[in-house]
């Protein structure tokens, strides 16, 4: 696929540049390689999550997006899944982000290459931040804050198909 069928426009590759994408589903089809980082501020712990996290159509309304890999957290490796629904969102380069069960998640506009959104979660506040790099690399970073959290999650996204 080039540029144009995965829906990034521009080109260029400098950094902290944003690639606008006009088809966020599209854009996200497919599968892709995850490197993972997870800090927690308070107790200076680090962890980190590798695998691969797949794109497929849902019913013709969105993607279902399902991640599975090995995340390791003080020394101790686990095998670790998500399973999120991307539904069509008004535009085309948005989208309703969704937990599994259905439950809300966050919403998502990928128009402009970069994407910040919060979910509230009982006590805590999860804030996203999306940046698209280029037709096969994306990133995201979620900062979460409440009274028993204080981390940071940094993903990197390169496209595996």
């Amino acid at each position: 696929m080039d540029r144009t069928e995965l829906g990034v426009r521009g080109a260029g590759g400098g950094v902290g540049e944003f690639r606008p994408v006009a088809d966020a589903l599209l854009y996200l089809a497919g599968s892709w390689r995850v490197e993972r980082t997870v800090r927690d501020l308070v107790g200076a712990d680090e962890g980190a999550f590798t695998g691969i996290t797949t794109f497929s159509p849902l019913d013709g309304r969105g993607l279902l997006q399902e991640e599975s890999g090995t995340f390791v957290w003080q020394g101790v490796a686990r095998p670790a899944e998500r399973t999120l629904r991307f539904l069509r969102g008004a535009a085309p380069g948005t989208a309703d982000v969704r937990f599994a069960d259905g439950r809300p998640f966050h919403d998502l506009d990928l128009t402009s290459g970069h994407w910040t959104t919060d979910h509230p979660c009982a006590a805590d506040l999860y804030r996203g931040e999306f940046t698209v790099l280029d037709a096969d690399h994306w990133r995201t970073v979620w900062r979460v804050a409440g009274p028993a959290k204080d981390l940071v999650l940094t993903t990197a996204y390169a496209r595996a198909d």
